[in-house]
């Protein structure tokens, strides 16, 4: 199983601004090891977001996405205390889920 994620949900008036990093090694399929081997592709394809279980993002990668992925967004309506939670799910079937509070 993957690292944790690191997320941080902070409330900016009405909306809360929520940062993602996340641990991923996001291989293209494209290069190659140093026997000349191909590398096989290794991506986040899928990710949510939910702000207290109602679906507030979803996104679709591909295998252009750098390592190690940065994500923001915002999300109006949020109050102080209320649960973020960010899930991923990649090529090989890999899942991760976290949380954090809005803070």
């Amino acid at each position: 199983m993957a690292d944790p994620m690191r997320i941080r949900a902070q409330l900016q008036g009405d909306k809360a601004t929520v940062r993602v990093l996340m641990a991923h090694e996001m291989e293209t399929g494209q290069r190659r090891d140093s026997a000349g081997k191909v590398i096989p592709a290794w991506f986040i394809q899928e990710v949510t977001a939910t702000l207290n279980g109602r679906p507030v993002l979803n996104a679709q990668w591909g295998p252009a996405v750098a390592k190690n992925p940065f994500l923001q967004f915002n999300v109006r309506g949020a109050k102080a205390g209320d649960k973020v939670v960010v899930s991923w799910k990649d090529n090989k079937g890999d899942t991760r889920t976290d949380e954090a509070t809005v803070a």
